[in-house]
């Protein structure tokens, strides 16, 4: 949804006609003594709407925790190193937004060698997909329609 702003200026321009004059320097003047002409312009501003941003705003926020546990999910794959800084940061910051979701399923993660494949990050995954969803219909719900 785009708000938009029109505006339109209208400028009206007098001008004489020039002076004419004979040959032995008298002036003439025409039967018609000022021409009329008008300038319009017309600007439109076009601005996305109040919900439109708070739209954005959601799927930025929620695709920023998407992709924390999204990349978790491949790094406990893959058994990166736990003791790497990036790592660490990663596991931490999105073990904040899988918490709620451990224990909802009696099995949290599965192991195969030294790969882990974190199901309660799958299911935090799907969670707050749902949640951006209910949030957007939300914010849906009070979009001006035109």
């Amino acid at each position: 949804m785009v708000d938009e702003e029109r505006v339109v200026e209208q400028q009206s321009v007098t001008t004489p006609p020039a002076d004419t004059s004979t040959p032995n320097g008298e002036p003439v003047r025409p039967s018609e003594t000022v021409s009329h002409s008008s300038v319009v312009s017309e600007t439109v501003r076009r601005t996305p709407s109040g919900a439109e941003t708070a739209r954005r705003v959601v799927v930025f926020l929620f695709g920023i925790i998407q992709a924390l546990i999204a990349i978790r999910i491949v790094l406990l794959l893959i058994d990166a190193n736990q003791a790497n800084g990036l790592v660490r940061f990663i596991y931490d910051l999105s073990s904040f937004f899988v918490g709620p979701f451990e224990g909802v399923l009696n099995t949290n993660a599965v192991a195969a060698g030294a790969s882990v494949f974190d199901i309660a990050a799958l299911v935090a995954l799907v969670g707050w997909t749902i949640l951006e969803v209910l949030i957007i219909a939300g914010i849906g719900i009070a979009r001006r329609e035109p």
